[in-house]
């Protein structure tokens, strides 16, 4: 599978042989056909497990306590995280995606995509359910977080040198999350530093 996966990034499923693969995983055609049947089944089962990995994280995600903030933040993070350790397979999956079909068989990758925006939405509503985040349209807070996550993976995709990295998603979220959040009553509110700074305390009296 590894050597399948390599293969269809560098030259493109089409122009990959069952020989190409076998060779470069140190097999025989008959292993492959035991497993897979044939290159078609080959590339089935890569995307299958993929993907079953990460509605496996969507699933970790509904059932974790925490805020909507970092629930929010815990997703994204393990998305990107599963992102940039398959990126040779996810190009393999643009290039069939957004390009011509290659002859690929059919895989439903739309599938994944609206399960992750469902959980998204969810876990949004909730927040501003509870008022942790202000009243808005479910959809466009979705759109939002989700527009954070896909530009710092297709960053990596197509510019590496300015990839964002796991730190730099969660400072993008951090502002995103920042106008989202609900206010705080006046009571609630924390000084900025340099407020504070100028705060006066004369005979035991803050001023």
């Amino acid at each position: 599978m590894t050597a399948a996966t390599d293969l269809f990034n560098r030259k493109g499923y089409a122009a990959t042989s069952v020989r190409e693969i076998v060779e470069a995983a140190g097999v025989t055609k008959p292993v492959l056909y035991y497993h897979f049947g044939n290159k078609e089944g080959l590339y089935l089962a890569l995307f299958q497990e993929s993907f079953a990995a990460l509605l496996g994280l969507l699933s970790d995600v509904r059932r974790r306590a925490g805020t909507v903030r970092e629930r929010i933040a815990y997703l994204c993070d393990q998305v990107y995280t599963f992102h940039a350790e398959h990126l040779p397979l996810v190009r393999v999956m643009y290039s069939i995606y957004y390009g011509p079909p290659q002859g690929a068989p059919a895989f439903d990758f739309d599938a994944t995509h609206h399960a992750f925006q469902a959980q998204t939405a969810e876990i949004l509503e909730e927040g501003i359910r509870k008022g942790e985040l202000k009243p808005m349209p479910v959809e466009q807070a979705m759109w939002a977080v989700m527009g954070a996550l896909n530009i710092a993976m297709e960053v990596d995709l197509c510019h590496p040198e300015q990839s964002l990295g796991r730190e730099g998603l969660a400072r993008l979220l951090d502002t995103i999350l920042d106008g989202l959040a609900a206010p705080r009553p006046a009571d609630e509110r924390v000084p900025s530093p340099r407020k504070r700074s100028n705060l006066k305390v004369t005979k035991g009296v803050r001023r």
